[in-house]
């Protein structure tokens, strides 16, 4: 299983409810497909440096998680099908993101 991080930005018009339905579908998604969660944030909304789809501002959301190759296309499929989603970026982390990102949550635990 390989390590994967996603950042993706939904819609800024959505309200708290869409939102969490939102994040919760893709993260049903991963754990359907084999996938095992290893953390989640919500980063709230933010400007954007530059306009998607005429909006000007976006709700970030990131997951980390541990897949299989095969699980990541049908992954980003639904991404691309569900129209609240404005942006997304999925990466594979070698072993020095690994131990960066843990490090990150860390730091996170420590200041909460």
């Amino acid at each position: 299983m390989n390590h994967y991080e996603t950042v993706f930005i939904l819609n800024p018009v959505l309200s708290e409810t869409q939102i969490e339905e939102t994040v919760k579908k893709f993260e049903d998604f991963l754990i359907k497909n084999g996938a095992k969660m290893v953390s989640k944030e919500d980063w709230g909304l933010k400007k954007l440096a530059y306009p998607i789809q005429h909006k000007k501002s976006g709700f970030y959301h990131l997951f980390e998680f541990q897949a299989p190759g095969e699980a990541i296309s049908p992954y980003e499929l639904e991404f691309r099908r569900d129209e609240r989603i404005m942006r997304f970026l999925t990466v594979k982390l070698d072993k020095h993101a690994i131990a960066w990102a843990e490090k990150r949550r860390n730091k996170l635990k420590a200041k909460a």
